[in-house]
Order: structure tokens, then C-alpha cells, then sequence
């Protein structure tokens, strides 16, 4: 019997108290709770996936404290239910918030009050975290650095916003509704450009004309058909034409629905090829890329009024074959001893 979206956010609770005022000890006391000692966890570029809650402590939450040692964890969606595939899963996004005191993977410290939005999810068996799945906005943190190597965003940076209803943290109800109005967006919106013009992915139709998409820095922020089409959708399917969605292949998402929120989670969910004019500012290679995106929806009647969007770019930028940690390090002159040539 599948477990109840409450008791599933119960569970997760430890490790939410734990980083109100964080301390590692804290951290790891709540981490070993939770989590079972074989979990897969899978982070964004740099970490990489490991196995079980001592690695997650030690190569991610503790250089974090370190860098940030008044670190807060703000919650601002909090949701949980029973994917399609019959697996309970936890959804989570907010903001990592405090002083940058220390350098973090190389990021320059700023001295001041920073914020690193998160989207996490957690997959659940026998009362214990068997995997998860998480981005973090570190462009984001490099961005506020003053520190990014890459091309300026097109969208708005910001500090990313909680529901403007003001219930992600008391989220419940049947989500059936929600996630069939956002699947039928999605499907919309795959038939562009292979079976017409824009017109065939009924924007105007899906989305509430005032939406707000919040993409991961390097994207940015954007408003409205005419934001959403001209900061992100047309640059990134200029250089990405054919992209492919999950259950192709090896690409493969989780999907819940609670009251009038929806979440998603793939790792990683698309199959594109850098062609066209390439993106970002990256020339087109004809390299193939899996984009890992892990994102939340809010509706508003039966139309999406907010959408929160996180993509590991950095590992799209690995993929294509550039470190942008490196770049980071040349452009702040905080290169290596022994790197350059």
C-alpha cells in the first residue's frame, strides 16, 4: 500500500529542522536518520553521483557549512504522492540563504548574505530515503560572485520566489487534474517545431498570460508568452531542435501530483543535439547532450500560472566540453598553481 503524501513529508521532517540553524552535526545526525545507508544519491555538476549519507555529508553539506556557516535551508514547495510508476517521492524547492565567508568549489567569497536556490527530490522505500535527485543553483551563487565566465542570461536574475498563493509549505489534495493539464502542455509543446509553427504548442491556451517561469541562472527569469518564448524557448530550440522528452530509451522521469501543484524529476529527462546556432552562447558541435531537469508547477484554475525550472548547466557545459569552473578561476585570477600551460 502506498504511503500517504503526509506521512511521507513526516518522514522528511528530521532533515528539514536540521538545517534551520544548520550545523553540520546537525546535518549528519538527521542525513543517517533518513536516509538509508545504501542510497543513491545523484547531484549537479560538480559532485557527481555516490552512494549512501556519509559521501552526501561529506562531498556536498559540509563544504557547503564551511563556505556559509549560518547557512539556512528555506523551503517554499514541500509536496509528496505516488509517482506513475507506483514509487512515493518527496519534492522540494527553496533557497539555501546566509553570509559567503569562505570559498566554496572555488567560488570567490563575497562577505555577504547570498541565496542558492534548490530543487531535491526524494525517493522512498520501507520508511527510508533510497534515492536522490538534486540541483542545485550554483550559477546562481558564481553569478552573485560577480564570477560568471559563461554569456549573460537573458532572463532576470532574482532571488527565486515562493508560490504567490502562499501554500507550498501546506500543499494537499488530488493532483490529477494539475498533472494532466501540464502533460497535455508538454505534449503541446513537443509537437513545435516538427509539426508546425509556435502555434501548434497552444501557448496562450495552457498558460495564465501573466506566468512566471523561473529558470536556473545562466536562463534567468522570465514573464509571459512573449518572455518565456523570447528568453528561453527560441534560443534554447534554435540550438536544440530536436529534443526528446522521458520515457525514450534510457531517459526516464517521476512524476506526483498534489492539489494544484505538479513536480518532476529526471536524470536525466531530455535527449537534444547542439545544432542550429547553438546556446547559451556554446557554437554548435552536432554533439548529442542529456539535460537533467527537475521542475515544479503551480496551477491557476486550468491554466499553469507558475513554473520553477532547474537545469544542471554546468553538466551540459561539461558535456560539450567546457569547465566552466576553470574559466571561473581565470577570469577572477584564482587559477591553480600548475594549471597553465
Amino acid at each position: 500500500m502506498s504511503a500517504s503524501p503526509s506521512s511521507l513529508k513526516a518522514r522528511l521532517e528530521p532533515f528539514r529542522q536540521a538545517f534551520a540553524t544548520a550545523t553540520l552535526s546537525d546535518i549528519s545526525a538527521a542525513v543517517a536518520d533518513v536516509f538509508a545507508d545504501d542510497a543513491e544519491v545523484h547531484l549537479c555538476h560538480p559532485f557527481g553521483s555516490m552512494v549512501g549519507p556519509q559521501a552526501l555529508v561529506e562531498s556536498a553539506y559540509k563544504p557547503l557549512i564551511e563556505a556559509i556557516p549560518d547557512l539556512e535551508r528555506r523551503d517554499m514547495i514541500v509536496m509528496a504522492g505516488t509517482s506513475l510508476e507506483g514509487r512515493s517521492m518527496v519534492g522540494m524547492m527553496g533557497n539555501y540563504f546566509g553570509t559567503f565567508h569562505a570559498p566554496f568549489l572555488h567560488i570567490p567569497p563575497t562577505g555577504r548574505l547570498v541565496h542558492m536556490r534548490y530543487h531535491e527530490f526524494f525517493l522512498l522505500e520501507d520508511d527510508k530515503v533510497v534515492e536522490m535527485q538534486a540541483i542545485w543553483d550554483i550559477p546562481e551563487l558564481i553569478m552573485q560572485a560577480r564570477a560568471w565566465p559563461m554569456a549573460p542570461q537573458l532572463g532576470a536574475l532574482l532571488m527565486t520566489p515562493a508560490p504567490m498563493s502562499g501554500d507550498g509549505l501546506t500543499v494537499e489534495g488530488d493532483g490529477k487534474a494539475a498533472m494532466d493539464a501540464v502533460i497535455a502542455m508538454l505534449t503541446d509543446m513537443c509537437r513545435h517545431p516538427a509539426e508546425g509553427g509556435p502555434e501548434v504548442m497552444r501557448l496562450e491556451e495552457h498558460w495564465h498570460e501573466r506566468f512566471n517561469w523561473y529558470g536556473p541562472a545562466g536562463i534567468g527569469t522570465c514573464r509571459g508568452v512573449s518572455g518565456f518564448r523570447n528568453v528561453h524557448q527560441i534560443p534554447f530550440l534554435r540550438g536544440m531542435p530536436d529534443r526528446k522528452l522521458d520515457a525514450m530509451g534510457d531517459l526516464m522521469s517521476h512524476w506526483i501530483g498534489e492539489g494544484e501543484y505538479v513536480c518532476e524529476t529526471g536524470w536525466p529527462n531530455m535527449r537534444l543535439t547542439l545544432s542550429g546556432d547553438g546556446w547559451m552562447g556554446v557554437a554548435p558541435s552536432g554533439k548529442e547532450v542529456l539535460l537533467r531537469s527537475l521542475d515544479f508547477w503551480r496551477m491557476e484554475g486550468d491554466v499553469i500560472r507558475e513554473n520553477w525550472v532547474l537545469v544542471d548547466l554546468l553538466d551540459f557545459y561539461r558535456q560539450v566540453g567546457v569547465d566552466v569552473f576553470a574559466r571561473m578561476r581565470e577570469l577572477t585570477g584564482h587559477t591553480l598553481v600548475g594549471e597553465r600551460l
